[in-house]
């Protein structure tokens, strides 16, 4: 591993692979039709889905309410949800979080991180506030950036909550870990709960193989927020999973291969005023290519 980032497939060669593969697979491509809007699915991510699980980074409904986003994410047949603070403010009463935490058990979701969260200052006070926050929803992970130097201090915090963080790379832009590399290296020699959010669109921008970095992340991979790119340059090129050039059934079989126990986040970051369409259909093609893993491994 060394905590070198490895130099990412041409996108020609990844097309080419990705399509012997899916053809493979069968089912992944087959049960989702590449230029239709999936139906609404009542079906719920399980075990049959080889280990993986399913969710939805509320990010992606960050123009609506609360309780409309936990409505859109049930409707979409998830039951796993990472809230992003628009959801659930940072300094909410605590019956705030009481209602939260009972709008959510009421939909039958369970809330299974936060983020993503910027850790902004290395003091005790600074630090203590998300945990804090954390504690008070009931997330077991946050997701989260930082400076290098604030991760000890973090260390401390996540050994006294108990609570997980998983470090998200944020692409070529970001001057702390752009790659997952940056931050697998950081927390290499930390406490096992400090780990990684893989963002597979911000990861490819980088320049980094997604399935690389999942084999080489391990045990250190935490969460995972999932979406597609139709060009691995330009982070305006965001689409529906599935309609892009990352190698989704690629990072899913490799995910099944380190014994993945972490949430498969969609964050569909595109069409803010109307989500709900495209990600029917990311989630479809998801569920797709996890038939196609059970399928294979029958």
């Amino acid at each position: 591993m060394g905590g070198a980032a490895r130099s990412f497939e041409p996108e020609t060669t990844i097309s080419r692979r990705r399509f012997v593969v899916t053809a493979a697979l069968g089912t992944a491509t087959t049960m989702v039709p590449k230029t239709s809007v999936a139906k609404p699915s009542s079906r719920v991510a399980s075990a049959d889905d080889v280990g993986l699980k399913l969710g939805v980074a509320s990010y992606s409904l960050r123009n609506f309410s609360r309780e409309q986003a936990i409505d859109m994410t049930k409707s979409l047949g998830v039951r796993y949800i990472n809230f992003k603070s628009v959801h659930l403010a940072y300094d909410a009463a605590p019956a705030e979080f009481a209602k939260a935490r009972a709008e959510l058990a009421a939909a039958g979701l369970e809330l299974v991180g936060g983020g993503m969260i910027t850790f902004e200052t290395d003091t005790d006070d600074g630090v203590r506030k998300y945990f804090d926050y954390a504690k008070a929803a009931g997330m077991p992970v946050i997701v989260c950036t930082c400076k290098a130097d604030v991760l000890p201090r973090i260390e401390k915090f996540v050994k006294q909550y108990d609570i997980k963080i998983a470090i998200h790379n944020h692409g070529p832009e970001d001057p702390n870990f752009p790659s997952p590399y940056d931050a697998l290296k950081a927390v290499k020699s930390m406490d096992p709960r400090m780990g990684l959010c893989i963002d597979l669109g911000h990861t490819v921008r980088a320049g980094t193989d997604p399935v690389r970095a999942v084999a080489d992340a391990g045990p250190r991979l935490l969460d995972m927020h999932a979406k597609d790119l139709r060009d691995f340059h330009a982070v305006e090129s965001q689409c529906v999973v599935g309609e892009g050039k990352i190698p989704i059934p690629e990072v899913f079989r490799q995910l099944r291969a380190i014994r993945y126990a972490g949430y498969v986040n969609l964050e569909y970051e595109i069409e803010p005023d109307n989500p709900l369409p495209g990600m029917r259909q990311s989630l479809a093609y998801m569920h797709g290519v996890l038939a196609g893993l059970a399928a294979t491994r029958s």
